[in-house]
């Protein structure tokens, strides 16, 4: 069986599953936007994984100005974080992802995040998470206002060369069919298939995916080359 050296986290519905929320923040801003809400196909094929560029572009039909993505941009994500405080119960890394950290950092397993998150929202994340315990903070890749939002392979390509290593010996865990595209188009290594919001069959139809657990405790450890160092 191949083994891999390295692993890089999508963040949003993978290490927290907070889809939920951006659902409804967008919806509102969607309403407010042009008049009507989101669809889930919609948000399933033009939200999760883009930046909110190309998500404000979409809703209006046009190239939005670059005041209007800065200044709609930070008040959707405000509306957002304070939806993850009120909701205490499930403000929490997902079930499993501590543990599996846990296995990776005691393992010297290089790993990082990916994620079309702006840095206002990854600060949010590092600090109630406590991610420094786990990750290096310079290696995470988030969106800059650069980087091309998935399904572009930028991402990916940019998080493995942040590790030392080549796409194809990194593993990938994502939720969005935008990040899978993302991952295949760097030609990563192995694609795992998080089900945080969408159902195993929507995945199995998805050749890139070679895997699909519903929760990072059924997360194959012995895909990892224990013995690598890079």
């Amino acid at each position: 069986m191949k083994t891999y050296k390295g692993i890089i986290f999508d963040f949003n519905g993978t290490l927290y599953w907070d889809s939920p929320k951006h659902k409804e923040a967008w919806v509102e801003f969607s309403r407010k936007l042009r008049g009507t809400p989101f669809t889930e196909e919609e948000m399933l094929k033009y939200m999760f994984g883009r930046t909110n560029e190309e998500i404000i572009k979409y809703a209006i039909g046009k190239q939005p100005t670059p005041e209007m993505v800065e200044k709609l941009g930070k008040e959707k994500e405000a509306f957002y974080r304070q939806m993850c405080l009120k909701d205490k119960e499930n403000f929490h890394l997902a079930d499993g992802v501590v543990e599996f950290l846990d296995f990776l950092k005691e393992n010297d397993i290089p790993r990082t995040i990916a994620t079309m998150s702006e840095k206002d929202n990854v600060d949010f994340y590092i600090e109630h998470f406590n991610l420094a315990k786990w990750f290096d903070l310079d290696k995470i890749v988030y969106s800059d206002g650069i980087i091309p939002g998935k399904p572009a392979p930028d991402i990916y390509e940019i998080a493995a060369k942040n590790l030392g290593l080549k796409t194809e010996d990194c593993i990938v865990v994502e939720d969005a069919i935008s990040g899978i595209e993302s991952a295949r188009a760097a030609h990563i290594g192995k694609i795992v298939a998080i089900c945080s919001e969408e159902s195993p069959e929507l995945y199995k139809s998805i050749p890139a995916v070679s895997s699909i657990i519903n929760s990072f405790r059924e997360f194959d450890k012995t895909l990892f080359d224990i013995k690598a160092k890079v």
